[in-house]
């Protein structure tokens, strides 16, 4: 998921008379204190249609207003959603959800399992260009869908009647579990969507919800809303909240000073902030299985395609450094998939297997080899210097990033390097039009597997924007798809995530956590670094 952030889930409810009604109340809660919260993001939402979002605020919404079959709780514990309970056979291919009566949609109408098959039908029809689809794959038929030699119908999900949901799988999938409490499976009403045709998820009255919470006043351009607790939940009885104020901070200095005047109950904190707030009343470090990087435009700058170029960039940057300077929570990064994410067949964080000689040797800082590396990359490229245009984001963070970088290829390389930050929207819109040389981006897992981070270089992968390419990286991946061992499997991870750090196919800069202030009378929030990060469900003011 798209840092911003990953990378993760959520429903809302429309407010338009002229499409369904809509439904508010307030919640009955124990606590004398008000129960609302006033929350942040770091950037604008970019979309509320579950089958095309793909980044982490859009996954927060997502994950408060909408539920899916499973619901993911502290540690993505598997807790009942949609479904009530759920059977995998013995061979691991056929799921069996069994889904709770009487939970029902924010205009009123029941969920039933042919939201379900809708939705998902939805999501892997190439007509709805959803840059997720491959997370389907392992579903029977979802690649030949994907790739347009079969229909949606012939997905391998069917409803056997109002309740029950059958799966049907090509192979095992591991993390399958994990997947379900992501929002690109979550259900759609179908006449909901078609008729909000192509504005559906576009706004706050283009949004239905089947969870906690329903959404209103996002315009979807706006930089505030509000999720406010829904009262057609199957479970609000247990909702705590009444409502989630919602706003976009894009500095930290901003953010900081309206969380001091009561503004706000939780702020992000940049490196200076944390360092002196350290240890305080609320002071905490979010752990975010997420790696900040450089994705290289190989299919259109012939510069970056060549390899050398690539690793003398890496080299020329001080990634230590950088870390710090952008957060203090923050660690250079040795791997493509983020520290945190723990190898199965070995019990060890997968980061710290990927890196060996051959990685550090194109992934350290080394002013001299930094050198080497770029005169060759001159030499064939018939060039006597190169100039590269360096896209990111408009937050402080970002904008760190990009001068960091700025400063790093031009003293160390000689290289010129034009930075354009603009608003996060703008940057994704850019991106997937493939309108850029250099973009500092990043990816949070959607669920705690290394695949989450390896299917995106993969061959034909909607987010393999820059189409860097791997006959070893791509067999390695299919080979984890494959075996039926849990040590090969990891095994070929590895090599993979190794055979991307030697190329320098992108350059992994540092592993983001988030240092945060959260004031002490905010209890129950749900954060999961992979995935959506946080789930209100359970919060409460005391």
């Amino acid at each position: 998921m798209r840092k911003s952030r990953l990378f993760a889930a959520s429903s809302v409810l429309l407010a338009s008379a002229a499409l369904l009604a809509a439904c508010g109340s307030k919640s009955s809660s124990s606590s004398s204190k008000p129960q609302k919260l006033a929350w942040t993001e770091a950037a604008e939402l970019t979309t509320m249609d579950p089958s095309k979002a793909t980044d982490r605020y859009d996954a927060d919404q997502f994950n408060n207003v909408m539920e899916g079959l499973i619901r993911l709780s502290n540690k993505a514990k598997a807790t009942p959603g949609m479904a009530k309970s759920w059977k995998e056979s013995a061979d691991g291919k056929t799921w069996t959800f069994n889904l709770r009566k009487g939970a029902k949609w924010s205009n009123g109408d029941e969920v039933t399992a042919n939201d379900f098959v809708y939705s998902w039908r939805r999501t892997v029809d190439p007509k709805t260009a959803s840059e997720y689809a491959y997370l389907f794959s392992g579903i029977k038929n979802a690649d030949a869908i994907v790739a347009g030699k079969k229909k949606a119908t012939a997905l391998g999900v069917k409803a056997d009647g109002k309740y029950k949901l059958v799966v049907t799988l090509d192979r095992r999938i591991p993390y399958f579990k994990l997947l379900m409490g992501f929002y690109i499976f979550f259900p759609q009403n179908q006449k909901f969507v078609e008729k909000c045709g192509s504005k559906y998820g576009t706004a706050a009255k283009y949004v239905l919800s089947n969870g906690p919470f329903k959404m209103t006043g996002w315009t979807g351009t706006n930089l505030s809303w509000k999720l406010k607790k829904s009262n057609t939940y199957w479970d609000k009885k247990n909702v705590k909240l009444d409502e989630v104020s919602m706003s976009v901070q894009k500095t930290q200095t901003t953010s900081y000073n309206l969380y001091q005047s009561g503004k706000l109950d939780e702020t992000n904190l940049n490196a200076q902030q944390s360092k002196q707030l350290k240890g305080t009343k609320g002071w905490t470090i979010r752990k975010f299985a997420s790696t900040k990087y450089l994705q290289y435009n190989i299919a259109k700058d012939k510069n970056l395609a060549n390899a050398n170029l690539r690793k003398a960039i890496s080299l020329s940057i001080n990634k230590s450094q950088l870390a710090t300077t952008v957060g203090a929570a923050n660690a250079p990064a040795v791997s493509f998939t983020a520290a945190g994410i723990t190898d199965g067949a070995t019990g060890k964080d997968f980061s710290s297997e990927v890196e060996t000689a051959a990685t550090k040797a194109v992934q350290g800082y080394d002013k001299a080899k930094a050198k080497e590396y770029y005169k060759k990359a001159l030499k064939e490229l018939g060039k006597k210097s190169i100039t590269i245009q360096l896209l990111g984001d408009d937050t402080d963070d970002a904008k760190k990033v990009t001068e960091f970088i700025q400063s790093a290829l031009e003293t160390n390389l000689g290289m010129k390097v034009e930075v354009s930050n603009v608003p996060f929207k703008t940057r994704l819109s850019r991106v997937s039009a493939l309108n850029f040389d250099v973009v500092a981006t990043g990816w949070t897992a959607d669920f705690s597997d290394p695949i989450s981070f390896l299917d995106l270089l993969a061959k034909g992968n909607a987010y393999n924007y820059g189409k860097w390419q791997s006959s070893s990286y791509n067999k390695n991946l299919t080979t984890s798809k494959t075996t039926s061992s849990t040590a090969d499997r990891w095994k070929a991870l590895v090599a993979a995530d190794q055979a991307l750090v030697e190329d320098q196919g992108v350059t992994p800069l540092y592993y983001s956590n988030e240092a945060t202030l959260v004031k002490t009378s905010v209890k129950g929030v749900v954060f999961n670094g992979a995935g959506s990060p946080y789930n209100f469900k359970e919060a409460y003011i005391k």
